[in-house]
């Protein structure tokens, strides 16, 4: 459902202790090509704009912090706990945080990519992950699921929502990109699609490939929000959109989740 500038999934938001949102672009104080909630410290955004941009947010989730934590993102299986928030979060490389903290905000950003938010509601325990092709071909979904057991989650607890990612028939891949995923994942055919006989064309089902793997790695319970970000220019940083129209560079948007104080 939309509030505002954001979508939630009505399986996390029924957790009368959890709080989460897949923010929107919209409800910021950015302008230009970041307008107007862009999140990222990486782009190069004013940081005095980003700043308050993330105050915003983790004011909407009622986080006992002014800022979200959120690591440096390297399209890897790597996922931290987090306790506290980061001295410096650049330095922090990984691709999924769990946390029990109450009130401690955790995100992931996104501009095409798949982000899941996780809760295991009786354990109080939360999870965000950014699932990119390489990212979800590595296992970052998988490991997310692990490091939220090692704190006492169980899976068939888990509730998981995926947020705004670019549909399949918005993402043209190449042949070596079929051929690399294939070898990795041999069972992630049916999530390719061939517009052509001869294979050039080749479109990729990311958030379908997403869901599968959470099926399939015995989650409780998965909900996908089916949101294009390529298409919904007016809700949606895309990377690829950015790329299309020579944009030098792009926003991100946050989704991200906290355990009520």
């Amino acid at each position: 459902m939309i509030y505002s500038s954001t979508l939630k999934s009505d399986l996390l938001d029924k957790e009368k202790h959890i709080r989460h949102a897949f923010f929107t672009r919209q409800g910021g104080v950015s302008s230009g090509i970041y307008s107007s909630l862009n999140c990222s410290y990486e782009s190069c955004d004013s940081l005095d704009l980003v700043k308050e941009n993330r105050r915003r947010a983790a004011a909407y989730l009622n986080a006992t912090h002014s800022d979200i934590v959120t690591a440096h993102q390297v399209h890897s299986a790597n996922v931290l706990t987090v306790k506290a928030p980061f001295k410096d979060s650049f330095l922090m490389k990984a691709d999924a945080l769990v946390c029990q903290t109450p009130g401690l905000a955790i995100g992931v950003l996104t501009a095409d990519c798949t982000p899941v938010l996780f809760a295991d509601p009786e354990e109080k325990v939360v999870a965000a992950a950014h699932a990119g092709w390489r990212g979800a071909m590595s296992g970052i979904l998988e490991q997310t699921l692990k490091e939220m057991e090692m704190v006492g989650a169980k899976r068939s607890r888990i509730c998981a929502a995926i947020g705004p990612t670019i549909h399949q028939s918005n993402y043209q891949v190449c042949p070596e990109f079929e051929i690399e995923f294939l070898k990795s994942e041999p069972l992630s055919r049916p999530f390719f699609y061939h517009q052509d006989l001869d294979k050039k064309k080749i479109f990729f089902d990311l958030s379908g490939f997403c869901y599968s793997k959470l099926k399939s790695e015995s989650v409780g319970y998965v909900d996908n929000l089916s949101c294009c970000t390529y298409t919904l220019e007016f809700l949606f940083y895309s990377y690829r959109r950015a790329r299309r129209l020579s944009y030098v560079d792009y926003g991100r948007q946050l989704s991200a989740i906290v355990i009520s104080p």
